[in-house]
């Protein structure tokens, strides 16, 4: 009954950061919050991060029948609610504090409750991506790197400054917020050619008369539902978490290549909560040599120091390839089992460029993993313990037919691209299947981890 009652929150973050309406209901005719002016009150410091917030909200609100009715309809999933803010208390005082600093309305911040529900990994169906749900091109156009090793339009830091940038800009094109909300959701463009069709009509040109999308129409009575609530939120039974006024991350700079899956057990921490301060990485492993950073919270960080000093066991699954004189790309991807093309891909190679030193998949770095004496007491320490001796004392050759999935080999198919494509090792693969070689032979069946039941957990929790 609880995990019943777990998907069903789930379920329900899903469609409150997407796109499915509220039912018609009557509305309530006073279920707004204060009216804003237009200047920001930050005079005065509170350590509670959503009374700050609070004092810097500056966007005229609307009283529609839309935003009434949406305010309704978020109210009336409390659990959901409680479960995006939680979520959200992550990244609010930097969103916050970015906007302090630039002097923005600091309503800003619950735009990614509309956008994403607070998920750094949600993916829309247009391809979407990140808190702020930025377009491949136009986060191309905010200088977002998008390769191989990181997409930044899921990194925390990058996307909000982009995001920032973009609806300034916004207002500033505008000059009405309501107008750059809705320019954000629908593209300028398209805002300015609905304001040209009223102009030419003798009909006003402000955001609740023109004709909008459906979503657009949908987009700041949205917003301005998740600021009546959070405004007030003892009129709606909603305790908020409390998130003090205080930075909850900080940067890490790495000295030293290592996989992500180390990085969280050194900082102590469960490898989800560290991946979703992180989801700007593509790949498992952050490489020291291209100036990245990562995040910790601000209170693992001497734990992950401590940790680090005291680490015995390899600390990147990774490897460098020094190549030889006269040696070919294929020859180095032969021998690491990865394609060409992946070898190419991997070291941001452009066409007819070549490097004397290449990265390249080495041994995983969880197997035969040598733990650091970390702090016994731990949550995470004693649940990677305990997989741990589960996995030793099982034989993976052996697993049974509810945890494994046949796939066919097609051509140019690679031990390493399947790993990465069900999510598993290339020492893995070789167990289940016995291999001794890599080689593998087009139209044989493989037997590899059904891994689908996860991905759906995972697809269900990003905006459709």
């Amino acid at each position: 009954m609880i995990r019943l009652k777990q998907l069903l929150i789930i379920a329900a973050i899903a469609i409150l950061a997407g796109c499915a309406g509220p039912q018609t209901q009557t509305g309530d005719t006073v279920n707004r919050a204060t009216d804003t002016s237009s200047t920001l009150d930050l005079t005065r410091t509170t350590p509670d991060l959503w009374e700050h917030m609070r004092r810097g909200f500056a966007i005229p609100n609307i009283d529609t029948e839309l935003s009434r009715k949406w305010t309704d309809y978020y109210a009336s999933y409390p659990e959901s609610l409680m479960l995006m803010t939680r979520r959200a208390s992550k990244y609010l005082y930097h969103v916050i504090d970015e906007l302090n600093e630039r002097g923005l309305p600091t309503e800003l911040a619950l735009l990614p409750f509309v956008e994403s529900a607070y998920d750094p990994a949600a993916l829309s169906r247009s391809s979407a991506s990140g808190l702020w749900q930025f377009l491949p091109s136009t986060g191309r156009y905010y200088n977002l790197e998008q390769d191989w090793w990181k997409d930044e339009r899921r990194d925390p830091i990058a996307s909000t400054a982009a995001a920032l940038d973009y609806l300034d800009y916004l207002y500033e094109f505008q000059g009405d917020w309501h107008l750059a909300l809705a320019s954000y959701n629908m593209g300028e463009g398209a805002v300015q050619r609905a304001m040209k069709e009223n102009e030419n009509k003798d009909k006003p040109t402000d955001y609740l008369s023109l004709d909008l999308s459906e979503e657009t129409r949908n987009y700041v009575p949205r917003l301005q539902a998740f600021k009546n609530i959070i405004a007030d939120p003892d009129r709606y039974g909603l305790n908020l978490p409390a998130i003090v006024n205080t930075p909850y991350f900080t940067h890490i700079q790495g000295e030293q290549d290592i996989d992500i899956e180390v990085a969280a057990h050194l900082a102590e921490m469960p490898l989800e909560e560290f991946t979703a301060l992180n989801a700007g990485h593509n790949q498992p492993v952050i490489l020291a040599d291209q100036g990245t950073t990562f995040l910790l919270p601000a209170d693992k960080v001497d734990t992950f120091q401590s940790n680090l000093k005291k680490y015995r066991g390899r600390l990147t699954s990774w490897q460098r390839h020094e190549r030889k004189q006269g040696e070919t790309d294929e020859q180095i991807a032969r021998q690491y089992d990865i394609s060409v093309a992946e070898l190419r891909e991997m070291n941001q190679l452009a066409q007819g460029e070549t490097k004397d030193t290449l990265i390249v998949p080495g041994i995983h770095a969880s197997e035969g993993l040598e733990l650091v004496t970390l702090n016994t007491d731990s949550p995470a320490v004693l649940a990677t313990r305990v997989t741990s001796k589960a996995q030793s004392s099982s034989q993976p050759d052996q697993a049974s037919a509810d945890t494994t999935t046949v796939h066919t080999v097609r051509p140019g198919d690679t031990l390493y691209g399947l790993a990465r494509q069900y999510n598993t090792t290339v020492a893995r693969l070789r167990k289940l299947n016995q291999l001794q070689t890599n080689n593998l032979s087009p139209g044989k069946p493989l037997r590899v981890p059904d891994n689908q039941t996860d991905q759906q957990k995972t697809a269900s929790l990003k905006r459709t």
